[in-house]
C-alpha cells in the first residue's frame, strides 16, 4: 500500500487550496551561471600558472637602479623576465632579487649564465648605456653554454668580456708589483685589440697580483711558451746606463692603458700554449727581454768604491757588449764577510747570461770557463754608463798586472768575481796622491814670493793707471783741443798752398816759363862756358892764333 492509497475522500489531500509539494531538481539553473565563472576563473588562473616562467634568485652587492616590479631581465634586447622583489641578504653584505623569467627563458638558465646591470657608463672604452638614462637600468643576461640547469646567479657589474661560448683562449698572468691593469683593459698585439682583462685580484699568500686575461681567436695563435707578457703605459721614460730612453705607443694605450706580449728576437717562439696557462707579467718589453734568458751565471762582485749610480739592471760588458745584469744593488749587506778584508766593501749581485751570446753551453762548462779567466787576469769594475745620469754599469776587462793573482772566494754561498777599482776610483786616488805631493810643498814661501809680485803688480797697475788720468787730463785740456784745431787749419792752408802750385795754377806756368828760359839760357851758355874751360884765356883773348897784342901809350883822350 502506498501515500496514495492511504488518502481518504475529503481530506485535507483534496483540498485544491491546499499546497500541492513537488518533487525539485537538485541543482538550480540559477548556479549554472557561477559555475561557470567560477570554472573561467579557474582555467585562467591555471592558465596564468602554467604560463608562469621559472623563479630565480639574483646576488647582489648593491640594488643601484633596481626597482622591484619595474626593472625588467632582457637578452639580446628582448625581455625574458622581471624582478619582483628587492631584499636585503639575511647576513647584510648584499641585496637578494627575486626574478619571474619567462618559460622562454628556462633553457637559457645554466650554471655558466653571466648576468650584469646595463646602466650609463664612462670608462676607457667610452661611453656606454646612453638608452638607460630615460629607461632605467636593466639586467642583461648572457646565456650559458653549460647543460646544468640553475636558479641562483651572481649579477656582475661590468658585461663579460667574452661570452661563454667565444673561441679563444684564456691565461693567468702574475706580477710581483701592483699594476694599473684593470678589468676590461685591453689586450693588444702590434698596435690590434686582440683581447681583454677580464679579471685582476691581489692574492694575499703569495703577494702577487694575479690578472685573467682572453685572446680571442685566431690571436691565441700567437700565444706560445717563450712568449712575454708586459704592460704597455703607452708613454715609456727610463733613465739608465744607457742614457734616457723615451718610447711613445699608440694613441689607445696612452689613453687606456692595457697590455702587450710578443717573443723576443733572440729566442724560438717554442710550442703552442694550453689554456689556462700562467705567465710572468713584466712591467715593460726590457724587463720583459730581459727575463727570457733563464739561464744565467750569479756572482757576487765586492765593490770598495761608492756604488751610487748604479742600479738593479744595469748592463755588464765586456769590450762593449752586453753578457749580463745586475740583478741586486746591494745584495745581502749583512751576511758574515772574509775576515781577510780589511776594507767594507758593498756586495753586488750580477748575472752572467751567455744566451744573450746565442750560447748554450753547460752552465758548469762556462764555470771552468771564468774561473780560467780569472787566473788570466779578467776583473769586474765600475764605470760611468752617461755622464748626465750619473748612471754606473758593470765593465769585464783583462788585466795583465792581475795574471796569476786569483784566488776563489765566495760570499753567502755564491762566488765572488774578483774586482779592480774603478777608473773614477783610480783618479780620486790619483788626485788623493797628488793632493799629498801639494801639502808636502813649501807652500808658505811661493804664497810670500806670490804676494810680493802681486803687490809689485799692484803699485804698477797703480801708475799705470794714473799715466792714464794723465793722459786723459792732457787730452782733455783746452789747449790740446784747440791744437788739434790749429792743425787741422795747417794742414787746411798748406792743403791749399799746394794746391796754388798745381800744373793749372798761374805760378807753376810762370815756374814753367821761368824754368824754360832758365834751361834755353843755359844751353846757350853752355858753348861759351866749354870755351872758357877749354881756353881760359879766351876771357881775355879772342883768339891764340893772333898776333900778342902790342902795348900802347895811352892817349890822351884816354888819359883824360
Amino acid at each position: 500500500m502506498t501515500d496514495g492509497d492511504t488518502r481518504t475522500p475529503g481530506s485535507e489531500q483534496d483540498d485544491p487550496h491546499r499546497a500541492t509539494p513537488t518533487r525539485q531538481s537538485r541543482l538550480s539553473p540559477v548556479w549554472i551561471v557561477p559555475l561557470v565563472a567560477l570554472f573561467i576563473g579557474a582555467w585562467l588562473v591555471y592558465d596564468n600558472y602554467s604560463s608562469r616562467g621559472p623563479l630565480i634568485s639574483l646576488h647582489m652587492p648593491t640594488a643601484e637602479g633596481i626597482e622591484a616590479g619595474k626593472t625588467l631581465i632582457k637578452t639580446r634586447n628582448v625581455e625574458v623576465g622581471q624582478v619582483e622583489t628587492v631584499r636585503l641578504s639575511e647576513d647584510l653584505s648584499g641585496v637578494e632579487i627575486t626574478a619571474r623569467m619567462t618559460p622562454e627563458a628556462d633553457p637559457m638558465l645554466v650554471e655558466d649564465s653571466y648576468f650584469w646591470v646595463v646602466k650609463p657608463r664612462i670608462g676607457r672604452g667610452g661611453i656606454s648605456g646612453l638608452g638607460t638614462v630615460l629607461s632605467g637600468a636593466y639586467i642583461q643576461l648572457e646565456p650559458g653554454e653549460s647543460d646544468v640547469s640553475d636558479n641562483s646567479f651572481d649579477v656582475h657589474d661590468q658585461p663579460p668580456v667574452a661570452s661563454p661560448g667565444a673561441e679563444g683562449i684564456r691565461l693567468t698572468l702574475v706580477s710581483q708589483t701592483g699594476s694599473s691593469l684593470k678589468v676590461a683593459d685591453p689586450v693588444v698585439y702590434q698596435g690590434i685589440n686582440v683581447g681583454q682583462v677580464e679579471e685582476a685580484k691581489f692574492d694575499v699568500k703569495s703577494q702577487t697580483m694575479q690578472h685573467r686575461i682572453f685572446i680571442e681567436s685566431p690571436y691565441d695563435q700567437l700565444v706560445t711558451e717563450n712568449t712575454r707578457f708586459w704592460t704597455a703605459s703607452g708613454l715609456d721614460v727610463s733613465l739608465g746606463a744607457d742614457g734616457i730612453q723615451v718610447k711613445v705607443g699608440s694613441l689607445e694605450s696612452l689613453i687606456g692603458g692595457g697590455l702587450t706580449f710578443g717573443v723576443p728576437e733572440d729566442i724560438p717562439a717554442g710550442a703552442p700554449v694550453e689554456a689556462d696557462t700562467t705567465f710572468q707579467l713584466y712591467t715593460d718589453e726590457e724587463e720583459a727581454r730581459q727575463g727570457s734568458f733563464n739561464r744565467h751565471l750569479d756572482y757576487v762582485l765586492l765593490v770598495e768604491d761608492t756604488v751610487r749610480g748604479l742600479s738593479k739592471g744595469a748592463p755588464v760588458e765586456f769590450r762593449g757588449v752586453r753578457i749580463g745584469t745586475v740583478a741586486a744593488v746591494p745584495w745581502n749587506f749583512s751576511s758574515i764577510r772574509d775576515e781577510q778584508r780589511d776594507t767594507l766593501a758593498i756586495p753586488v749581485l750580477i748575472r752572467i747570461e751567455p744566451q744573450r751570446l746565442g750560447l748554450e753551453m753547460d752552465i758548469d762548462e762556462w764555470k771552468t770557463r771564468y774561473e780560467r779567466l780569472f787566473n788570466a787576469g779578467l776583473r769586474a769594475t765600475l764605470k760611468s754608463g752617461s755622464l748626465i745620469t750619473g748612471a754606473l754599469f758593470v765593465e769585464l776587462k783583462f788585466d795583465p798586472a792581475l795574471r796569476g793573482q786569483y784566488t776563489a772566494e765566495t760570499f753567502a754561498g755564491r762566488p765572488v768575481f774578483p774586482t779592480s777599482r774603478s777608473g773614477l776610483a783610480q783618479i780620486q786616488s790619483q788626485v788623493t796622491a797628488l793632493l799629498d805631493k801639494l801639502n808636502k810643498l813649501d807652500v808658505e814661501s811661493v804664497l810670500s814670493g806670490l804676494d810680493r809680485n802681486l803687490q809689485v803688480s799692484e803699485a804698477t797697475l797703480n801708475q799705470a793707471k794714473e799715466l792714464v788720468s794723465h793722459m786723459n787730463q792732457l787730452l782733455g785740456s783746452p789747449e790740446t783741443q784747440n791744437l788739434l784745431g790749429n792743425l787741422n787749419s795747417t794742414l787746411q792752408e798748406l792743403k791749399r798752398t799746394i794746391g796754388g802750385i798745381s800744373p793749372n795754377s798761374d805760378a807753376y806756368q810762370d815756374l814753367t816759363r821761368t824754368l824754360d828760359e832758365v834751361e834755353t839760357l843755359m844751353r846757350d851758355l853752355q858753348p861759351a862756358a866749354r870755351k872758357i874751360s877749354d881756353k881760359p884765356s879766351s876771357l881775355i883773348f879772342d883768339s891764340l892764333d893772333t898776333e900778342d897784342p902790342i902795348p900802347r901809350a895811352p892817349n890822351t883822350r884816354s888819359s883824360q
